[in-house]
Formats: C-alpha cells, structure tokens, sequence
C-alpha cells in the first residue's frame, strides 16, 4: 500500500499517535530543576493562550470557517499550540539530542491534532486526501451508444443483462476548461453497473459538490450509498460527477465567474459539455440534478436556481443560504469588487424570487446539532416553495455539520432521485 493511500480514521493509528505525544509532552516535561519545570508552565501557558487568540481572530472576526468549530476541534488547536511552545522551551540551554526531540516532537503534536480535527470531521479518509494529493486511478470510459430517448422510465423497460458487474466504478476524470479556464481538480466519477454493459442504457445524471475546505475525493459516502441503491434497483442509478468547484481546499470563488475564477462557467459550460459529449445519459433536465454539501450545497442551489432548464432537480445537504467568502463585507470586497448589489443577485433567495419554477424538485437536508446551517437550510426550503418548486426536508436527530452531515444527507437524498429520474416505481417527491 502506498503511503498516500493510508487510511487515516483507523482507531490503532489515531491511538498509537495520542500515546506517542502524550509520552513526548512527559519527556519534554521531565527536567532536573524548578526554574525549569516553571519555564514549562510558562511555555504550556503561554502557547495555549496563543491558540485562543488565533481561534478568536479566525474564527469570530474573520470568519475563516463560515461557522463556529465545534468544542473537540478547538481543544486539538489550543493543545498542539502549547504542546509547539513546550517543545520550543527544549531548544534552549539544553543538549543536542533534547533539541532533536524537542523539533520531532512539536511536529508529533502538530501531525496529532490534525489527525484528530479530521478524525472528527471524518470527510478525508487517506493521506492522499488529507494533504490534497489524489492519487485515485483515471477511469476508462465506455463507449458512447446513442439511443432514442424513450417516453418509458427505466425501471419498466430495463432488464440487466447477464454478466452485468456486481457493483458501479468509480475513478478521477478530467474536464478540461475549455470555456472557463478555471484550474479546477480532477473530477471523481461514478458508473453504476448498468453503464458498464455492452448496450447501456442513457442514464440520469447528478453532479455534486462538496464543502470548503474539501474536494472530490470525499465522494466517498455517495459511492457506497449510490451502490447499494444499483443493487436494489438492477444496476440503475444516476451517473454522478463529483467536481471541483473551489480550484483548491483554501480557495472559495463561491460558484460565480469572478477575478478568483469562471466557476459559473466551468459548471454550466465545461462540466455540462464533458457529460454531454463523453457520458451515455439522458439529454432530458428532468434526468439532470445538482447537489452539494455545505459549500457545495450553496452551489447547487445557485446553479439549479439559475439553469432549471439545465438541471431539474436540487439537492442541497447542509448548504449555505448565501455565496460567502468569510464574512460578507469580506465577499462583497473580494468577489464582487465591492459591489453590494452584484453579491445580491447571486444570493439564491433573490434569485429565486425573480422566476417561478413549475417543474424544479429541491431537497433539503441538515442535522438538528448544526445552529448555523440548520437554519438556513430551512430558510432555503421556504425560499425554494415560495418560488414554485417542489420540495422536501429533512433533519437528521443528532447530526452536525461534518462527515455525519454529509453521510445523512446522500443517504436521504439520493432514494429521493430514483422516482423523480425513472429508476424506480413510486410518486415524485412533493412537498
């Protein structure tokens, strides 16, 4: 196994890297003389004063992560940083080897906390992902088989045939930006079995996006739920591109075409003609969905409120109510070059207001621990069934904003795609 592809949420890893800081924290504490053990305290002190402040600067004033972190991910904050300032108390009028540990050591402690922070978030499951390294192999597509679109659903005329793989494939794929520019990550795309045949069927299409800081790669959940629904549905289930829409884990161009990138474009123009040209789906909008998690389910709901003759259908898993980047002063200054009324029409409630929406499905998502998204997601679904469309929500008991999010979300949402795309018997999802 490669190192990158190391699985970073296993329990003996997480634990036998807890064990070895706590051992550092002791070695570096064991030192013959008061003054020094005081010269410790101060350090510990005075490092875990300082992850305060950064946590109070990033994340009350700045608004870096778009929401208040959760208790466990600022005790691992504060905890690396006066671990980082004992370790750097070791480097002074001590001997060589002390050093050595003390430099090991403070890299130990950062490497401990971010395995943590993750841990909890659970949305990067490797080393690869964690550090934005894809290392998931390029997948080979079928060929294209044009069909007639068929005036039937799927599920009454589909038969699987024999030799039909057990489950979908799933691999990265590149789009190019050809219209936009827009230096986006490779894609991550899923083939249920029934595109792997000879003679495939033109399948529904959902492409999804995730949250900030993340990529495609944490399409993890979504594999896994999308097969289990193939292998109760004869192999049907959409073809779903997971796409980049951030460039970057620390970029957020907020899905507009603007000077930090032409995501707009790139969704509605580069990622839109790739499927067309290169997936066997279905032409028909009503085949077609967006969705997304958190950041991405902003995104989604921007994208299916602006283009409903592109896609029919919305699901939005924890989204933001706004496009923003940090705060909104911060957003209007750095997207939208200060132009208050620009960042208003890109708002989805304005948006929305502006059009009616006679044949558009939105599904909501949130957990019922998320304070912040919670409520915009419920805010977004009134917004959404006051313009028109046809909507479902859903609250998770016990869920947050973090991988459990996400999981809930594709888990409730997806069964919801199956009747609305043909690929199961049963009413259309309606609010």
């Amino acid at each position: 196994m490669q190192l990158l592809d190391l699985n970073i949420l296993q329990r003996p890893l997480l634990h036998t890297f807890d064990a070895a800081s706590i051992l550092a924290v002791l070695y570096l504490l064991a030192r013959p003389g008061l003054s020094r053990l005081r010269t410790a305290g101060l350090a510990v002190a005075g490092g875990a004063a300082a992850g305060v402040i950064t946590l109070l600067i990033c994340e009350a004033w700045l608004n870096i992560f778009g929401l208040p972190l959760d208790t466990d991910t600022r005790a691992w904050v504060v905890a690396a940083f006066a671990g980082v300032a004992l370790a750097l108390a070791n480097l002074w009028r001590t001997r060589w080897w002390r050093r050595i540990a003390a430099v090991a050591s403070a890299a130990l402690f950062v490497s401990t906390a971010t395995l943590g922070i993750n841990a909890a978030y659970g949305l990067n499951t490797t080393l690869g992902a964690l550090l934005d390294l894809n290392t998931t192999t390029h997948l080979a597509l079928p060929k294209l088989d044009p069909k007639p679109v068929s005036r039937q659903p799927l599920w009454m005329t589909w038969k699987a045939p024999t030799g039909m793989p057990a489950s979908g494939r799933s691999g990265a794929v590149t789009i190019p930006a050809t219209a936009s520019g827009f230096h986006a990550r490779d894609a991550h795309l899923y083939l249920p079995p029934a595109a792997l045949v000879p003679n495939p069927p033109e399948l529904p299409v959902l492409v999804m996006m995730m949250g900030q800081p993340g990529g495609p790669e944490q399409d993890k959940s979504s594999v896994r739920e999308l097969d289990a629904l193939a292998r109760q549905h004869h192999g049907l289930a959409p073809i779903t591109l997971t796409i980049d829409q951030l460039g970057n884990p620390f970029s957020n161009p907020v899905c507009v075409d603007s000077g930090m990138g032409k995501v707009y474009t790139y969704v509605t123009q580069d990622v839109v003609g790739y499927i067309r040209k290169n997936l066997n789906v279905d032409p028909r909008r009503t085949e077609w969905a967006v969705g997304g998690y958190s950041n991405g389910g902003e995104c989604a709901l921007s994208f299916g409120a602006k283009r409903p003759d592109l896609f029919g259908t919305i699901l939005d898993i924890s989204g933001e109510l706004k496009p923003l980047n940090g705060t909104e002063a911060h957003t209007v200054s750095v997207i939208f070059k200060g132009n208050r009324a620009a960042f208003a029409a890109e708002e989805p409630a304005n948006i929305m207001k502006a059009r009616r929406y006679p044949d558009e499905l939105a599904i909501f998502t949130s957990g019922s621990l998320d304070r912040v998204y919670g409520p915009q997601a419920a805010v977004a679904e009134q917004d959404a069934k006051a313009a028109g469309m046809r909507t479902r929500s859903f609250v998770g008991n016990g869920v947050g904003h973090r991988g459990d999010a996400l999981d809930f979300g594709v888990r409730t949402g997806l069964p919801l795609l199956f009747p609305r795309f043909g690929l199961a018997a049963g009413p259309v999802a309606s609010g």
